[in-house]
């Protein structure tokens, strides 16, 4: 596998034109989760035989490395394909072409039986904490239940204490384990959404928009923390947001993403102070100021 980012989409004359140069050396840590030319199109159906009449190409022909220990940010406004690149590469949803290497097993072409070893090393932090939990089930269920599947042999106190050490990660007492959602915060909910990632100790975790149903001070903590648990478990982020503020601070790489394609990708700081694209150029705009 290649140490460096081998494409960079460049400023053209309209959105749908895109050139590409070679990129230059971003990390020379080894990609972790290599993407090409990844497409998912889903089709419309239409008429009373319900044929296809359309295709919706929600990712057309995309490429990133993500290097290991590090975040990848992926940006762009909503429609732009990047939530679907995120459900794509953990096989939420199927891909239609392109492959998607991880630790150089192209996940693409495996079969949902040879994926399950990959589930514990690929998980989800997903945008609403609301939604994301299930109201009947306790916190202990909701975050042992990935235990359930993927440790089966493991004795119930051995749960209890993993639950346990995982709420006290993210900033809770494990004495929620009893507790329901609706008896907690936006931010403690996201927090309770983030040790349930955490539990099957995954490599690579995608983060689709975590902290974009949260208010401002609650962001800044969620990223702080996702950023310490980086630090400390040694964990890989795709975080994904329609606001490059919010990416700022915590990725490595910035991917801008719209209309299905990437349509610049470089360094954080080359981003933010050098644009190259006019979409990324807007998006700067968009931030507020001060």
């Amino acid at each position: 596998m290649p140490d460096t980012f081998p494409l960079q989409y460049c400023a053209s004359s309209s959105l749908s034109t895109i050139t590409t140069k070679i990129c230059p050396i971003l990390s020379a840590v080894e990609p972790l989760l290599s993407v090409r030319d990844l497409k998912v199109h889903f089709p419309v159906k239409g008429g009373v035989l319900q044929r296809t009449v359309d295709v919706v190409k929600a990712v057309d022909g995309i490429s990133f490395d993500v290097p290991r220990g590090k975040t990848a940010g992926l940006v762009g406004e909503s429609g732009s394909g990047k939530t679907t690149t995120g459900r794509a590469i953990a096989r939420l949803v199927p891909i239609t072409a392109g492959s998607v290497h991880y630790e150089e097993r192209d996940l693409a072409t495996l079969s949902r039986r040879d994926f399950f070893a990959y589930r514990k090393k690929i998980q989800v932090i997903f945008q609403d904490p609301f939604g994301s939990l299930n109201p009947r089930m306790t916190i202990y269920s909701i975050i042992a239940e990935p235990l359930e599947i993927h440790f089966k042999e493991w004795s119930k106190s051995q749960k209890q204490a993993r639950v346990a050490d995982l709420l006290e990660k993210v900033g809770l007492s494990a004495e929620f384990m009893q507790r329901y959602p609706h008896q907690f915060s936006g931010g403690q909910r996201q927090r309770i959404g983030i040790a349930r990632a955490l539990a099957v100790e995954p490599d690579f975790i995608v983060c689709d928009e975590p902290v974009s149903a949260l208010d401002v001070s609650v962001q800044a903590q969620i990223i702080n923390l996702l950023q310490d648990l980086q630090d400390e478990l040694g964990l890989t982020y795709l975080f994904i947001a329609h606001d490059l503020a919010v990416v700022e601070h915590i990725s490595d790489q910035v991917l801008v993403m719209t209309e299905g394609k990437i349509v610049e990708q470089a360094s954080a700081a080359e981003i933010y102070s050098n644009p190259q694209h006019p979409y990324t150029v807007k998006l700067l705009e968009a931030v507020p100021q001060l």
